[in-house]
């Protein structure tokens, strides 16, 4: 017999099929049916790739740039919703039977016919999920996946004429995010891609710069190298005269810059003294560098639900809560994803990224990077 020629192609047949289970399946009733578990719980047994709510990514290649990074793509599950360039997303791991979750920003493009997240993990000595992620990473391996986080640090709409990005170390990830999205999009507008990094053999993706500008003529890349004797397009850390390079003064831009707290307040400074009024957006990409406290400024943290209390160090509420034995939620310790974020019952803190003091009864408060000045009463 013929097809009829009004049929729907077998993959569109599918392809609504697939949806009314999907949405058969995400409903109160189905849930209570499937007590005392949800839904997701028996979907994982059956294939770890099935989900209604929950959302997983399984890792479809692994790579190595360099010896302090592992790169992963990952396939999510149907419920990913996809992405902005320069948000990040929070994974959750398995370590020795204990979940850990960390907070990274996709490298790979936001358009949605990638149907795949890169995430590259800068790894550390002391990094139980960078270190385990490393070692332990494969081709078929299942990560939690949060929905997108930030909706700061993106392009802007519409697109200016000229686009800045800025970076270093690790922190070129949601840049060149973006930078991939646009070249994706088809963006005709100039771009401007600074990234900073000790020497030639830490600049990560150092070969999908190279063709990204040998490919788009309106994208170049400046490589600017802090360590003497190499051979970059820029020599030492960022200087005025490096901004210059990336951005004329009388350009319609928008700019963007992320990395170590160094770079991002060094771009700032120099944005604010010299008056400048192109967009500016940033994100720090590093743990804050804690500044000194007042030995007279500390006081006792007290941790109201638990009813527990101890000294104030200086260090962060995050890191005095689990030295007192609590594990509070938390993902990226540096102040990006907002999982950490706790009611502040009394007292005030201190902001360890800029530095300001704040807090009122009742305030919700990020203690990965807030310190006690004097007394304080979390709701933990």
């Amino acid at each position: 017999m013929t097809p009829s020629a009004t049929a729907p192609p077998a993959a569109a047949r599918r392809s609504r099929r697939r949806g009314l289970t999907q949405r058969l399946l995400d409903t109160p009733l189905a849930d209570a049916l499937a007590g005392p578990h949800n839904v997701d719980h028996y979907l994982e047994l059956l294939r770890p790739g099935w989900a209604v709510k929950r959302i997983r990514g399984e890792i479809v290649d692994v790579r190595h740039q360099n010896e302090d990074s592992v790169t992963l793509t990952l396939r999510p599950t149907v419920t990913w919703p996809g992405f902005l360039a320069g948000q990040h997303v929070e994974i959750t791991v398995e370590v020795d039977g204990v979940r850990h979750r960390r907070c990274y920003s996709p490298s790979g493009s936001a358009d949605i016919r990638a149907r795949t997240i890169e995430l590259t993990v800068r790894t550390h000595p002391e990094g139980v999920v960078s270190q385990h992620l490393k070692r332990n990473a494969h081709v078929g391996m299942f990560v939690g996946l949060s929905m997108p986080i930030g909706d700061e640090f993106v392009l802007p709409r519409p697109r200016p004429g000229r686009i800045v990005l800025i970076s270093g170390g690790s922190g070129i990830t949601p840049v060149l995010a973006m930078l991939r999205t646009l070249t994706d999009e088809g963006y005709g507008g100039e771009v401007v891609f600074l990234h900073y990094a000790r020497t030639a053999g830490d600049l990560l993706y150092a070969d999908d710069l190279a063709a990204v500008e040998a490919a788009h003529p309106n994208v170049t890349v400046l490589r600017a190298y802090t360590r003497a004797g190499q051979d970059g397009d820029l020599a030492g850390h960022l200087t005025r005269e490096h901004l210059r390079v990336a951005l004329p003064a009388d350009r319609d831009a928008a700019a963007f810059v992320c990395g170590p707290g160094a770079l991002v307040e060094a771009v700032r400074q120099i944005w604010a003294e010299d008056e400048l009024t192109t967009p500016l957006r940033y994100e720090h990409f590093a743990p804050p560098e804690l500044p000194e406290i007042d030995p007279d400024q500390l006081g006792r943290i007290t941790f109201a639900q638990s009813g527990q209390a101890v000294e104030a160090t200086g260090r962060s509420l995050l890191e005095q809560a689990e030295q007192a034995g609590l594990s509070p939620t938390h993902g990226c310790r540096m102040g990006i994803c907002q999982s950490c974020k706790c009611k502040l019952e009394h007292g005030r803190v201190r902001d360890t990224l800029t530095g300001d003091i704040y807090g009122a009864p009742g305030e919700e408060i990020r203690i990965c990077v807030s310190a006690a000045v004097g007394d304080v009463t979390l709701d933990l």
